[in-house]
């Protein structure tokens, strides 16, 4: 295993902000940490990434302890940190290359990283000058830099447009094929998108450890499709099985279809007969988010 707690607790003063926190995460594998804010998600990572001592409990990551190991489980991790603290007055290659000395890194991998997380454009700026896409890209290119088993991400997602979204909600999953990734949001769309298995947690407790297939909801599907062009509802209304259509904004539409089969295909033969692009293409799980209501409203 990748990833192994077993009964971690972490207390501030009087409070637990986690009590008795167990599971296993393989490789490869995308495990979603969902939970509210202040669940406890942050505090988890801090303990998986040494940051954090855990006041009960034990921790491993690729089989080093996090707490008599550290130094090993440090050069196994790469860690994205919600805040993503960086030196704004440095270029883009020349903060890269301040942390692969720390690491040891030959220069040839600097290169490596910025051409997987997409900065080629961007490279020769200063990192106070990149937009907030860029600058968790860069996040992500130190993070990959020597080359980590585990991945640690948390809130990659949070600040970003909808294009910036995309392209690193892409990255992390093209990363999740050969590595583990272990990341927090309370963002469900994302999880959707980019998972394989989903923990809950809330008030410092697993409520729920589902694989995202499992949580399929047997009798309704909602698929969400971004064409390049506006579609009338009626049109989409006369696709197979729908139930209701929804223009959510600017071209995005919700499809809801009364079946379990996957209708992605139908909507792409759809684009396809009317000579449309579809710019993103995702399943909402329905069953996701009540589950996450159920379990997280009290």
């Amino acid at each position: 295993m990748s990833i192994e707690v077993e009964g971690v607790t972490k207390i501030y003063g009087n409070q637990k902000a986690l009590n008795n926190i167990s599971f296993k995460v393989a490789k490869p594998e995308i495990v979603g940490f969902l939970g509210p804010n202040g669940a406890g998600k942050s505090t988890m990572m801090k303990i998986l990434t040494t940051y954090l001592n855990a006041s009960e409990g034990k921790a491993h990551v690729n089989g080093f302890d996090v707490i008599t190991n550290a130094n090993a489980v440090q050069k196994s991790v790469g860690y994205l940190p919600e805040h993503n603290p960086q030196y704004l007055e440095l270029y883009v290659k020349e903060y890269l290359a301040f942390n692969a000395n720390i690491y040891k890194i030959k220069k040839q991998r600097i290169e490596e990283v910025i051409e997987l997380t997409g900065l080629g454009p961007e490279s020769h700026k200063k990192i106070g000058q990149l937009s907030k896409g860029y600058r968790q890209r860069v996040g992500l290119a130190n993070a990959l830099l020597h080359d980590p088993d585990v991945l640690i991400l948390d809130e990659p997602t949070t600040g970003l447009d909808p294009n910036q979204l995309i392209d690193i909600r892409n990255l992390v999953k093209s990363i999740g094929k050969t590595k583990t990734v272990f990341l927090s949001t309370h963002i469900m769309q994302e999880v959707e998108a980019m998972c394989d298995r989903v923990i809950i947690i809330n008030k410092g407790e697993i409520v729920a450890d589902k694989k995202l297939k499992d949580l399929r909801d047997e009798k309704e599907q909602i698929v969400i499709v971004e064409f390049d062009y506006r579609v009338e509802d009626a049109f989409l209304l006369k696709l197979p099985k729908v139930d209701k259509v929804v223009n959510t904004h600017d071209f995005v539409y919700e499809i809801s279809f009364k079946t379990s089969d996957d209708m992605r295909s139908h909507v792409f033969d759809f684009a396809h007969d009317n000579q449309l692009k579809i710019l993103q293409l995702n399943q909402k799980n329905t069953s996701l988010e009540s589950l996450f209501r159920d379990l997280t409203s009290n």
